[in-house]
């Protein structure tokens, strides 16, 4: 196992040194980044490919183009959002002027997850780069060939001083966090983003947690199903349901049950075809274990369509399961796999009710017609974000930062959110030379009025 102290103190030197801080800096290792991911597009989709047999259009949609989109929208405002911000000076400070100064934080940990392992490991580093920090990168190990390909990428373009990654599992992991980085970024799920922040909470360092749980789709009488159980398919079967924003559960109005069923089992047919397990394009779970954990969640529930798997290669029909209620196994956990159960409710108000007592979730979606329920939804329900008649794909834009609230997690990155994650918000006062108004000094006598009256 690496020094992971004299890393550290060697990251720590050369930040101080602050040749990381120039922006031309910043926006010539995210502009070499980029290039390197260009050329090596082919290799990423297969180590993509091998380790959670994705196809190359969806390694490229979800990974590869969105890391470089991210790159080249940050490219774009960097200079604008590193610039010192004038702010307006209350009149009892006269004269003087107030501006807020973004600096990097300093050393920064990034820890990533296995079911999208490219993008969300190098969409954060674009983030702390941008920032002006210095990196360590710690890939997961499940997703061993992805892995590689980043560590590969990092050590070809960076100096450890700069950018180091750490390969490996458990104990690496567990060392990491025992030393005192200045900003922790962690993607992962629930229970290991506690430990993140508990380890974090020994030496005061801010985090990030980006995390997960269930994801209510609602879908209401007025929807257009046809287009609903489309949408739905492909946010929930992406990457075989591994993601964090998949709809986890479906919140169908009774009225319309077995139409949207119907819709669905037609919808997963077209895309993955009555044989998904022998789908060129159709991933696999990551490992056995996740593989036998989701087959037990579908054990004694009533399968619409699928429910067939293949262990050779890790693969799970796209699933959908029905009479399911909240205590059924499969509503008691994040699922994480392809497995789609549907509850039914009767009113708008009654299907809020059922999220809300609920933790928040990483993402809500909600299918209708009717502008008033969407109204209803968005001032009545607490999630980290999500689509109104769509799914999944509110992550997928520089636009708006990402993340969740509550149990889903905390902070928010993509575009500007990412750079002001990775920033802290210097405040700066100067004061003037020239006049010093005297209320402020004690004696105080016969002076409270006078402050009153500037306030």
């Amino acid at each position: 196992m690496a020094d992971y102290k004299e890393m550290i103190k060697r990251q720590r030197a050369y930040f101080r040194e602050g040749e990381c801080k120039s922006i031309g800096f910043r926006i010539a290792q995210l502009t070499r980044l980029n290039a390197w991911i260009c050329e090596n597009e082919e290799a990423i989709m297969e180590a993509l490919q091998k380790d959670l047999h994705k196809s190359p259009f969806e390694a490229y949609a979800t990974e590869i183009g969105i890391v470089k989109e991210e790159i080249k929208y940050t490219l774009k405002h960097l200079r604008k959002w590193a610039r010192p911000k004038r702010v307006p000076t209350p009149v009892t400070q006269f004269p003087s002027r107030s501006f807020i100064y973004p600096e990097p934080y300093g050393v920064v940990l990034i820890m990533s997850p296995w079911n999208y392992p490219f993008q969300l490991t190098i969409a954060p580093l674009v983030g702390a780069i941008c920032a002006g920090n210095c990196a360590v990168v710690k890939p997961s190990a499940y997703s061993p060939h992805t892995s590689a390909i980043v560590a590969k990428m990092i050590q070809a373009l960076f100096p450890k001083k700069y950018v180091d990654v750490i390969t490996g599992g458990r104990k690496e992991n567990e060392a990491l966090l025992n030393e005192r980085f200045d900003y922790i970024f962690f993607t992962g799920s629930v229970d290991v983003g506690r430990y993140v922040m508990e380890k974090a909470s020994k030496h005061l360092t801010p985090v990030s947690l980006e995390l997960g749980g269930k994801s209510p789709c609602i879908v209401d009488e007025t929807a257009d199903i046809k287009m609903a159980a489309k949408r739905i398919v492909w946010g929930k079967f992406l990457n075989s349901g591994q993601t964090c924003v998949a709809p986890d559960y479906i919140l169908v109005h009774k009225s319309v049950k077995d139409k949207l069923l119907k819709q669905l089992e037609k919808n997963i047919y077209k895309m993955y075809g009555k044989d998904a397990c022998h789908n060129a394009d159709y991933p696999k779970m990551i490992n056995d274990k996740h593989f036998d954990r989701v087959l037990g969640l579908m054990r004694g529930t009533h399968i619409v369509c699928g429910g067939g798997s293949r262990s050779d290669t890790r693969q799970i029909e796209p699933t959908v399961v029905d009479q399911v209620n909240w205590d059924s196994p499969v509503m008691q956990e994040e699922i994480f796999g392809p497995v789609l159960p549907v509850l039914t409710f009767y009113d708008i108000k009654e299907a809020a009710a059922m999220v809300n007592a609920r933790p928040r979730p990483l993402a809500l979606y909600l299918f209708t017609k009717e502008k008033r329920r969407e109204a209803y939804i968005l001032r009545h329900v607490s999630y980290g974000g999500g689509c109104i008649n769509d799914t999944v794909v509110h992550l997928a834009t520089s636009h708006m930062p990402f993340g969740g609230v509550g149990n889903s997690g905390m902070g928010g990155y993509h575009g500007k959110a990412s750079f002001d994650t990775f920033t802290h918000q210097k405040s700066i006062m100067k004061k003037s030379l020239l006049i010093d108004i005297p209320v402020r000094y004690a004696p105080f006598k016969n002076k409270l009025n006078i402050l009153k009256k500037l306030q």
